[in-house]
């Protein structure tokens, strides 16, 4: 895609076997009505075809293609990294490759940031869709407000980091790449140590399509997800001055997490040892949910 010089924009997608979606997912950056954009798209080794559509778009011109050597499989976090290394953008959005931009995204949070200089990340509403594009849920709503504490971003993951967010290529270059040991959570993970080094703003405007579908990222690894949570928790514990109460709770959530993901393995009596100790650690939260005063989804 061509852009004026001195690109302001890098949107950067990783993909990996999303022939059924790519298409969709490339067309709404092109369409963006902001158009100093460089789009960096990441290979992961695909095997379905995918590689192959994003050739045709790479050979007229609309997007930088990048593969690993030999078109290996690495991970989305290493896909992520050599997009990273490769953006010339100041200011830099990540969108998954089952994932849309709406019209707007990029013009509204570019004006953000350019005119709230101690901001380093924004982020606005969006939506969860099916695999066909049916509206499912919304993400956020307008009496949404941004804490704008570290706490918060550890304790509940609140918004959608890659698909959600711009962010300014300085905050990449001070808290550093991916997690590339992470196959699940490297998200999470990443948005913890931005939240750490600046402020967020919020922008009450749907921005993005969220897709769920049976083969979408988030639907599998669980298991993986939750047990790194573990290894983000200490990560974090040693990096920044979080309140005490706020590492228990984030524990406790996490042991409720694999217990729910043993329950669906069927191993009972790991499920158990996992809930009481998330009872042991927040025993407020606990009573409320099994009074049904609160619901974790």
């Amino acid at each position: 895609m061509e852009t004026e010089s001195g690109n302001r924009v890098s949107v950067i997608v990783p993909a990996f076997n999303r022939a059924e979606y790519i298409e969709q997912t490339v067309n709404s950056v092109l369409i963006q009505d902001y158009s100093n954009v460089e789009l960096i798209v990441v290979d992961d080794g695909s095997t379905d075809g995918t590689y192959e559509i994003l050739l045709r778009y790479f050979e007229q011109n609309k997007l930088k293609l990048l593969t690993h050597p030999g078109r290996g499989n690495r991970g989305q976090s290493a896909a992520l990294n050599l997009g990273l290394e490769a953006a010339s953008g100041e200011y830099i959005a990540i969108l998954d490759s089952d994932d849309l931009f709406l019209p707007g995204k990029l013009s509204a949070q570019v004006e953000y940031l350019d005119t709230h200089p101690d901001v380093g990340l924004v982020y606005g509403m969006g939506e969860g869709v099916d695999g066909s594009g049916r509206w499912l849920y919304d993400i956020l709503s307008t009496d949404h407000s941004e804490p704008n504490d570290a706490n918060a971003v550890l304790l509940d993951c609140y918004f959608h980091l890659p698909v959600n967010a711009l962010v300014r290529r300085l905050i990449y270059e001070q808290v550093g790449r991916f997690e590339e040991s992470f196959r699940a959570a490297q998200d999470h993970d990443m948005l913890v140590r931005i939240a750490e080094k600046t402020h967020f703003g919020f922008i009450p405007v749907k921005f993005f399509q969220y897709r769920r579908h049976g083969d979408s990222i988030s639907n599998n690894g669980l298991r993986q997800r939750w047990m790194n949570g573990f290894e983000i928790v200490r990560r974090a514990e040693a990096r920044f001055p979080y309140r005490a109460s706020t590492i228990r709770k984030r524990k406790a959530l996490l042991n409720f997490r694999m217990a729910q993901v043993c329950l669906q393995e069927n191993r009972y009596i790991a499920a158990l040892g996992y809930l009481l100790q998330s009872g042991v650690l927040d025993p407020v939260r606990a009573i409320k949910v099994l009074t049904g005063k609160e619901k974790i989804r």
